[in-house]
């Protein structure tokens, strides 16, 4: 039966048999005697101590396991004798030639923040080290994605809260990718005390203290803590907005999805107009959580760095959860961008169908234009939908739109004909087409009247897909035409040749160059088609009195009579002639 002992290796504690316990002092006490003339002895222990820790935990899968000797001694190899590893020594390193050592040396780099080469919060340069490239790259890539998308700030946040900071110089070499030896943790405590000691034999102290007498040093010392304090409000203001605004968004996400999210196991009236312009069959209820991740998960990290800001104590979030809720985002993201890409591409073509029919329409009679409305569908002409989902007199879900426009042309000949354009898009040219053919429109011929329906119906299987009719009314020029008021709301013409005045049921004559209307108001020629409206504008008449008598001129025409008496009164002038 052997005796255990417990032990704090780096804030963890470990059950480790009394043997173990032993040599793994021993080790210590070597590595502290080969470490005595050294600067920063005791960074470089706690940074060993942690790193130890660490391996030990690796091996350990519950708390009451206990270390044996078989592990110590496997990590002593891992992390070398403290003898092997003098810096001023030039022979082969003793570890590098173990090949276990230098098998479990050769680790995979580990993602951390580079907080010390950072300009923000170090993560392009932890990028940069665990992708091998200069971080000014890093920091394009991110500038574009800002710029140029709009996601770069959101992204960078993320990683920030996802990304733990390098702060041990254990943690420090595995973002490098460096192995955690006593050597390399020996080194790089060493390269850091000589970093700070250049600062210090570079710094003039002499004139340090000569200006720190000053004045002048003395009022810029109180103005910065006076900006330093004025920084901290700003942060805590801006913690507190942030705090506010990510809780609104999280309250509202979380509300959405507990209803929008629940259609698909609930009858909710408007899912089958969602139903309608989702194109990819994806559940709507998986689109619904997918944007609640893709948009919670960056609010929560702004919840997070707002109760950072307004209080300083914040523990950080588990790693594990970091990386969890990191994996969960770029994967909503990646699978809604591929969702945003098939919606697209199933509106990428437009296509149309068209039919033709020859008008036998008396010249000689004014023809006659309105449009109908279906009473199953609606009660009266002026009723406008831009789509419906509606049930047929057979209980089959049918489209319902009125997105109907008419256009009344010139026939290059004699011949009167309607031509309709049924139009919708596809993600082919092909399958564009066969929607537009599958779209429902009908009109009909009453002696010299033309009835159009004012509506389309399409199968609600077709899905939403733009479907419009186009109906264009080509007459020969001459022809009289009244159209109906229900025109007015379905009226597409080209104003430069066909201008409806929305006034009256007025009458109109096909022309060469527009059509003109015969009967409208004189004031309405905004277009230059009301029929002598030009002429009574600019006729003009002008009266001349000389020796001669009273000259009339009227429309070019000259007439002159004799004046008999001539009468000025407050009633004006009154002139007799012969």
């Amino acid at each position: 039966m052997n005796k255990t002992v417990n032990i704090n290796l780096g804030g963890m504690f470990f059950h480790i048999d009394e043997d173990a316990y032993q040599k793994l002092s021993r080790y210590f006490d070597a590595i502290k005697r080969s470490l005595s003339n050294s600067n920063g002895q005791d960074e470089i222990i706690k940074d060993i101590e942690m790193r130890i820790g660490e391996l030990i935990s690796e091996r350990h899968t519950h708390d009451k396991q206990v270390i044996n000797m078989k592990e110590i001694d496997e990590i002593i190899v891992i992390m070398g004798q403290p003898e092997d590893y003098r810096l001023e020594d030039d022979g082969e390193n003793k570890t590098a030639n173990d090949p276990l050592a230098f098998d479990q040396m050769k680790r995979r780099k580990k993602l951390y923040r580079d907080t010390e080469k950072g300009v923000f919060g170090g993560v392009c340069s932890g990028l940069g080290h665990y992708f091998g490239v200069d971080a000014v790259w890093i920091r394009i890539i991110f500038a574009i994605l800002l710029f140029g998308f709009g996601v770069g700030f959101v992204s960078y946040i993320v990683l920030w809260i996802a990304m733990p900071a390098a702060v041990t110089t254990a943690e420090k070499l595995e973002m490098t990718g460096e192995p955690v030896t006593i050597s390399n943790i020996e080194k790089k405590v060493r390269e850091e005390f000589a970093n700070v000691s250049d600062r210090f034999k570079n710094t003039d102290f002499d004139r340090m203290g000569r200006n720190a007498k000053t004045g002048a040093e003395r009022f810029a010392s109180g103005l910065g803590d006076v900006f330093s304090t004025i920084f901290k409000v700003f942060a805590k203001i801006l913690g507190a907005i942030i705090v506010v605004f990510s809780s609104l968004a999280l309250a509202g996400l979380v509300i959405g999805l507990f209803t929008l999210g629940s259609t698909s196991f609930f009858d909710v009236p408007w899912l089958n107009y969602a139903e309608l312009v989702n194109y990819s069959g994806f559940p709507i209820w998986a689109l619904v959580l997918l944007s609640f991740l893709a948009i919670g998960i960056p609010m929560f990290g702004l919840f997070i760095l707002g109760l950072k800001l307004l209080f300083n104590h914040i523990k950080p979030i588990n790693n594990v959860v970091k990386y969890t809720l990191l994996a969960l985002w770029l994967i909503s993201i990646g699978i809604l961008s591929a969702f945003g890409i098939k919606q697209a591409t199933e509106t990428a073509f437009d296509g149309k169908s068209v039919q033709r029919e020859t008008l036998n329409l008396n010249a000689a009679d004014t023809v006659s234009i309105k449009l109908r409305f279906n009473d199953y569908y609606a009660k009266d002409v002026n009723g406008h939908h831009d789509y419906k989902l509606m049930q047929d007199d057979k209980n089959k879900e049918q489209i319902y739109s009125n997105d109907i426009r008419v256009h009344i042309m010139k026939s290059d000949d004699k011949t009167a004909y309607i031509l309709i354009e049924k139009q919708a898009k596809g993600k082919s040219l092909i399958e564009a087409k066969q929607r537009a053919e599958k779209i429902t429109y009908t009109y009909k011929i009453e002696g010299n009247q033309i009835v159009l329906d004012n509506y389309l119906l399409t199968e609600a299987s077709n899905r939403l897909r733009d479907q419009e009719v186009e109906v264009f009314l080509y007459l020969p020029e001459r022809t009289l035409v009244k159209p109906d008021s229900s025109l007015q709301d379905y009226d597409a013409s080209d104003d430069g040749f066909f201008n409806l005045h929305y006034s009256g049921n007025y009458l109109y004559r096909i022309e060469k160059e527009k059509a003109k209307c015969l009967d409208c108001p004189a004031n309405e020629n905004e277009y230059g088609d009301v029929e002598g409206a030009d002429q009574d504008s600019t006729a003009t008449t002008t009266m001349t009195i000389d020796d001669d008598g009273i000259r009339i001129e009227k429309n070019g025409k000259e007439e002159v009579r004799k004046v008999k008496t001539l009468n000025i009164s407050k009633d004006g002038i009154i002139v007799k002639t012969n």
